[in-house]
């Protein structure tokens, strides 16, 4: 199901990619890095590294976005999407693709739906449902915003909220909210494309979510230090 699922969804992308390639519609690149960050907590210190890379037109992108978060050189979570991204308003694309979960263990794959763009006051949101096997339905929402202090001194809030049709035991998470996180960080633009940050990073768990980590003996509710960078390419 999966490889079929693959085939589809690139024989839809080079489809649609190869009929944009007008002289007034150039093929792109870009690749993002929005979180390259070590947090600071009373264990040990988790490195994460969040970002994502497009290829295409205007209308039509090839998007790859992906999370890792390690703690003692070891994985926790890797999050791997490839979507078809078609725009269908000057601010919004809905997407469709792939969701792939190589930590925690046993590994999940998921059918992503789901719209990214800006609102009306610059807010920069995904909003994504996930289906993934024997029935589970996720969703999560994501939110950030730019303010300028400076022209180079940039304050960006964060929002991640995850949400889950039922418990999945086996990566220990519960039905309901299941996990929040709210972040602020404080980014100084040495140039547009390479910013150094500092920030703050809170993160709730919830329901069974939360039981499953107190039985692991983990945090239900973190307050992280961060430093990091972010950049573009």
């Amino acid at each position: 199901m999966k490889k079929l699922m693959l085939s589809v969804l690139f024989f839809s992308i080079s489809m649609n990619v190869s009929a944009g390639g007008r002289g007034d519609d150039p093929l792109l690149f870009k690749g993002v890095i929005d979180q390259f960050e070590v947090r600071n907590t009373s264990g040990d210190d988790p490195f994460v590294i969040e970002g994502m890379a497009w290829l295409g037109y205007d209308l039509h992108k090839a998007v790859a976005k992906f999370e890792v978060e390690q703690v003692g050189g070891e994985t926790e979570e890797g999050e791997l999407q490839l979507l078809y991204s078609r725009a269908i308003d000057p601010y919004w694309d809905f997407q469709v693709g792939l969701r792939h979960d190589d930590r925690p263990t046993p590994t999940r794959d998921w059918l992503a739906l789901g719209f990214s763009g800006t609102t009306p006051y610059f807010i920069e949101t995904d909003a994504t449902v996930f289906i993934g096997e024997g029935g589970q339905v996720g969703f999560r929402l994501e939110a950030e915003y730019e303010a300028m202090i400076t022209q180079r001194l940039v304050l960006v809030p964060e929002l991640e909220l995850n949400i889950h049709s039922k418990d999945d035991d086996p990566v220990e998470t519960g039905s309901g909210l299941s996990d929040m996180e709210l972040g602020l960080r404080l980014k100084y633009e040495i140039k547009r494309e390479f910013a150094p940050y500092v920030g703050i990073n809170w993160s709730r768990k919830f329901g069974t979510t939360a039981d499953h980590a107190r039985e692991e003996g983990e945090d239900t509710n973190d307050v992280q230090f961060v430093v990091g960078f972010s950049a573009w390419f």
